[in-house]
C-alpha cells in the first residue's frame, strides 16, 4: 500500500529523470542487470533520426565512435557498432557493484557521429541499468527483545533494527514496513535516517500493566518494492519492565572533513556520541552502516570505541576523492538504541595535477587547423572541447576561456565546451585566426593547461566589386583615330578564384550608339573618331561583375568630355551674301551706327571667340567696327565730302590655334543730307529731365489732339495710293522685302548701342533704305516710310 515515504520516493525518482532530459540526454536506453555480452541495448542511428536528413546514397560516409573518458584502462561497459550504430554490452552487468543504493543506476555513454571526416553531432547516451529484483529485505536477526517499563507513558518508543535490501534499484531496495498483526497498545512508528534507510521502533499507544500482561509478540513485515515484491519478518518479543530508554546522540548530523592524501597516524575525523543511559546501556560502540560502499570500508577504518576514522592507504591518481561514511553509534542496552551521522570526506591531492584538454572539431580538420567557409553563421559549432582534472576539491574545479573577437567557448555541462562562431568572419581582412584555449583549476596555486589550435577562413563570393571613386571623368581630343585610349576604370575585389576575376561593359540608358568599348582590364578606348560639334560629352555606366556564383556586380557613372579642336572656321551670318549692297543716308546731328555685322562658329570656348575687323576700302579712316560686338560706325562727323560709294572687306576670326577666318564685303553708298530731321524736337524733350509735370501733361493732350486728325488724313491718302498700284510696283516690293527686314532687323539692333531716337529712318522723299543688290534685279527696290509710320515709331520709342 502506498505510503508518505513511497511518494516521496517516487517524486524524486521523477525528477531525477526530469533533470537528466534538462541537462541535455540525446537518447535514453534500458538495459536489464545479468544480460549476456553482445546484448544490444539500443540502436542510435534509428532512434536519433539522423540518417532522415541524409541522402541514402550518402548513409555509408555516417560513422559512429564511442568517446573515451574517465580512468585509464578501467572497462568498458559499452561498444557501439561503427557502421550500424547500435549499441551492445561487453559484459555482464551488474546493478548492485556498478551503482549505489536508493538510486537510479544508469551510464553515460559519449557517441560521435561523423559524416566522413567532419563531426555531425556529439550525442550524450543514457544508459539505465535495471536492477532486477533478486534479493529480499532481510532483518539483522529473525527475533529481536525489547521491554517496556509499566511506567512508560504514551508515544513511548523502542527502536527495533531495520531490514536491509541489498538490490540497488529504487524500487526494488525501496523497503516499506507494517505490523502483521494490530496488537494493543502498540504501534509501528517509521521514520527515515540521513543516509535514507528507516528508522523503525514499538511505540506505546496506551499504559501497560505488567501484572495483567508482561510479554508480548509484535510482528513487523519489511516489503520491498520490486516487482514481483518480496519480504520477510521480524518477530519482536515485548516485555514489560524497566528499559534502555534513551538513544545516543550526535552533535550534528553532518560532518565535512577534508584531508591530504597521506598517511601519518592523525585521524581523519573523531566522532562523539552521547548517551543519557548509565551503566551498559550509556556505553557506546560505533560502525559503518550497510549504506558506507564497500570502497570507502576498503580506505578508511573505524575504531568502534573512539570514535576516530583514519585513512588506510594513500590514494591513487584517478580515484575519487570525495567519500561518504555512515557511521551509527548503538549504546550497550537491550535492545540497543542508535542513531547514524554522515561523514564526508574530501581528499586533497597535494600533487594538484594540471588539467588535460581534447579538442574535437567538428568540420574537416588537417593537423591542428580546421577549415571553415566566411559566410558560417553566428553561434554555428566548431569543435568540442572535453576537459578532464582528477584533483579533488578546489585543486579539480576548472574554468576554461577562450579571448578571441570572432570565436568563443560554451559551456556544454561540467568539464565540457563547445567553440561557437561569435561574430562574422571575413577572409578578405582575415583568412586565418589562432586560437588558444585556457583551462585553470582553482587550487593553490592554480595550475593550467592550454590547447592551441587554427581556424583558416575558405572564400566565398561575398565581396562586391568596388570602385576607385564614384564618378570617372575623362577627357579625349576630337577628330582623333578610333582605339584612342580615354582612361581606367580602378575597382578591387578582394575575394579570390573566379570570384574575384571580373567582367567590364559598358551600359547606355539613352540607347544611343556609344563610341566607346572597354577591355578585360577595364581600359575605355574610342571606335571611332569624336566630333566635339556633334556631341561634346557622353555620359554612360560601366557595369562590373565578378565569376563567383551568384555573381555580384557594382555600376560606377563615367563622363568623357570631347575637347573641341579649332577645325571650323567662323563665318558671316549678316551680311549672309557676298557682296552686299547697303544704302545709308547720313543725317547730321545723328547716329553714327551704321550697320551689325554678325559671325558664327560652330567651335566652343577660345576657338569660338571671335573678333571683327576692316581688311579693305578705309582708306579715309571714316569708318570704324567694334572688334567684339562687330558694330559699324562712323570715326567722325560725316560731310558732303564723305559722300560716295565704298567697297569695305571685312574679316572675322577665331582665337583658336590655328587662328581660322572669313571675310565679307559691303558696297555701301553714302549720301549726305543736310535737312533737319522732322522729329528732332520730339526727340529733344526726352532730354529735358526736369520739365514740369503739368506741362508734360499739356503736351502730350496737344499731341494727342493734333494727331489724331492727321492720322485719319493720312490713312485716308494710303487707301486711295493703295487702290492704284501698279504690277510693278508690286513686284519690287515683293522681291525686296527679305532685304527690307533684314536691314530693319540690323537698324533696330543698332538702337541697342543709341536711344532710339538715333536711328536713321527715312522719310518719304528724304531717306530710303536699300536692299542688297542681286545680279538678276535690273533696278533698286525701295521701300518708303510715311511720315505717320515714322511718328508712330518715334511715340513709341519715347514712351516705352
Amino acid at each position: 500500500m502506498s505510503t508518505p515515504v513511497m511518494d516521496v520516493l517516487i517524486l524524486a525518482y521523477i525528477f531525477v529523470s526530469i533533470l537528466h532530459i534538462c541537462l541535455g540526454v540525446d537518447l535514453t536506453y534500458y538495459v536489464e542487470e545479468g544480460k549476456s555480452p553482445g546484448t544490444l541495448v539500443g540502436d542510435i542511428a534509428t532512434d536519433s533520426h539522423l540518417m532522415d536528413r541524409i541522402p541514402p546514397e550518402e548513409h555509408h560516409l555516417v560513422t559512429f565512435s564511442q568517446l573515451q573518458h574517465g580512468v585509464a584502462g578501467s572497462l568498458q561497459l559499452f561498444r557501439v557498432s561503427k557502421k550500424t550504430g547500435k549499441l551492445y554490452t561487453t559484459q555482464i552487468l551488474d546493478a548492485e557493484s556498478l551503482c549505489t543504493r536508493n538510486a537510479e543506476c544508469f551510464k553515460m555513454v559519449d557517441v560521435a557521429v561523423r559524416k566522413a571526416e567532419s563531426f555531425m553531432k556529439i550525442m550524450d547516451i543514457k544508459v539505465t541499468i535495471k536492477d532486477v529484483n533478486e534479493y529480499q529485505p532481510e532483518f539483522p536477526n529473525q527475533r529481536v527483545d525489547i521491554q517496556f517499563s509499566e511506567n512508560d507513558k504514551k508515544g513511548t518508543k523502542i527502536s527495533i533494527p531495520n531490514a536491509i535490501d541489498r538490490d540497488v534499484g529504487v524500487k526494488n531496495s525501496e523497503i516499506t514496513y507494517q505490523l502483521k498483526k494490530n496488537i494493543k497498545p502498540f504501534t509501528l512508528s517509521v521514520s527515515k535516517n540521513v543516509d535514507g534507510t528507516s528508522k523503525l521502533a514499538i511505540k506505546l499507544e496506551d499504559d501497560l500493566d505488567r501484572e495483567v500482561k508482561d510479554s508480548y509478540v509484535v510482528q513487523v513485515i519489511a516489503r520491498d518494492g520490486g516487482s514481483p515484491s518480496k519480504q520477510s519478518v521480524l518477530d519482536v518479543h515485548v516485555s514489560v519492565t524497566d528499559v534502555n530508554d534513551n538513544t545516543p546522540v550526535f552533535p550534528q548530523k553532518v560532518y565535512n572533513v577534508s584531508i591530504k592524501n597521506i598517511i601519518d597516524g592523525t585521524p581523519v575525523a573523531i566522532l562523539s556520541a552521547r548517551d543519557l543511559d548509565s551503566g551498559k546501556n550509556g556505553r557506546i560502540s560505533y560502525h559503518f552502516t550497510s549504506q558506507t560502499s564497500d570502497v570507502a570500508k576498503s580506505l578508511f577504518k573505524l575504531n568502534e570505541a573512539t570514535g576516530e576514522i583514519f585513512l588506510r592507504k594513500i590514494l591513487s591518481t584517478g580515484q575519487k576523492l570525495t567519500y561518504k561514511l555512515y557511521v551509527e553509534a548503538t549504546d550497550g542496552g537491550n535492545p540497543a538504541l542508535s542513531s547514524i551521522a554522515m561523514v564526508l570526506v574530501n581528499v586533497i591531492n597535494e600533487k594538484n595535477n594540471a588539467p588535460t584538454i581534447d579538442v574535437n572539431f567538428v568540420s574537416a580538420s588537417n593537423g591542428n587547423t580546421v577549415a571553415i567557409s566566411e559566410d558560417i553563421k553566428v553561434g554555428s559549432f566548431i569543435a568540442y572541447v572535453k576537459v578532464t582534472d582528477h584533483d579533488a576539491g578546489h585543486n579539480g574545479e576548472v574554468n576554461c576561456d577562450l579571448h578571441h573577437g570572432k570565436f568563443q567557448l560554451e559551456s556544454l555541462g561540467v568539464k565540457k565546451y563547445k567553440v561557437v562562431v561569435k561574430n562574422p568572419v571575413d577572409r578578405e581582412r582575415e583568412d586565418r585566426h589562432e586560437i588558444t584555449i585556457i583551462c585553470r583549476d582553482k587550487g593553490f596555486p592554480p595550475l593550467h593547461s592550454e590547447s592551441k589550435f587554427s581556424i583558416k577562413v575558405m572564400d566565398v563570393n561575398d565581396a562586391q566589386p568596388k570602385f576607385a571613386k564614384d564618378t570617372f571623368k575623362f577627357s579625349v581630343s576630337e577628330n582623333q583615330k578610333s582605339k584612342i585610349p580615354v582612361g581606367v576604370i580602378n575597382v578591387t575585389d578582394p575575394d579570390l578564384g573566379q570570384s574575384g576575376k571580373l567582367i567590364f561593359s559598358l551600359v547606355n540608358s539613352n540607347k544611343h550608339f556609344l563610341p566607346f568599348q572597354i577591355s578585360d582590364n577595364g581600359l575605355i578606348s574610342t571606335v571611332m573618331s569624336l566630333d566635339h560639334e556633334f556631341q561634346d560629352v557622353y555620359k554612360f555606366k560601366v557595369l562590373v561583375k565578378d565569376n563567383g556564383i551568384p555573381s555580384l556586380n557594382n555600376t560606377v557613372n563615367v563622363v568623357v568630355e570631347v575637347k573641341d579642336e579649332n577645325d571650323n572656321a567662323p563665318y558671316f551670318t549678316f551680311p549672309s551674301v557676298n557682296p552686299y549692297n547697303l544704302d545709308f543716308i547720313y543725317y547730321p546731328h545723328h547716329t553714327n551706327n551704321v550697320t551689325v555685322l554678325r559671325a558664327s562658329d560652330k567651335d566652343s570656348r577660345e576657338n569660338a571667340f571671335l573678333k571683327y575687323g576692316i581688311t579693305k576700302g578705309n582708306e579715309k579712316q571714316l569708318f570704324f567696327i567694334n572688334h567684339y560686338t562687330g558694330l559699324l560706325s562712323f570715326t567722325r562727323v560725316v560731310t558732303q565730302q564723305d559722300a560716295g560709294s565704298y567697297d569695305l572687306e571685312f574679316s572675322v576670326k577665331d582665337s583658336g590655334n590655328p587662328v581660322l577666318s572669313a571675310t565679307t564685303t559691303i558696297s555701301l553708298t553714302l549720301t549726305v543730307s543736310n535737312k533737319t530731321f522732322e522729329m528732332l524736337n520730339a526727340v529733344n524733350i526726352q532730354s529735358e529731365d526736369k520739365i514740369q509735370l503739368y506741362l508734360l501733361i499739356l503736351i502730350v493732350l496737344v499731341a494727342v489732339t493734333v494727331s489724331v486728325p492727321v492720322t485719319a488724313f493720312i490713312s485716308l491718302c494710303i487707301v486711295q495710293c493703295n487702290d492704284q498700284p501698279t504690277a510693278s510696283n508690286r513686284h519690287a516690293a515683293n522681291v525686296t522685302d527679305k532685304c527690307i527686314n533684314e536691314q530693319r532687323q540690323l537698324i533696330c539692333h543698332s538702337h541697342l548701342e543709341s536711344s532710339c531716337t538715333d536711328v536713321p529712318a527715312a522719310t518719304s522723299g528724304d531717306m530710303h533704305l536699300t536692299g542688297p543688290r542681286r545680279e538678276s534685279d535690273d533696278m533698286d527696290n525701295i521701300r518708303k516710310i510715311t511720315g505717320g509710320d515714322l511718328m508712330r515709331e518715334v511715340s513709341d520709342n519715347y514712351f516705352r
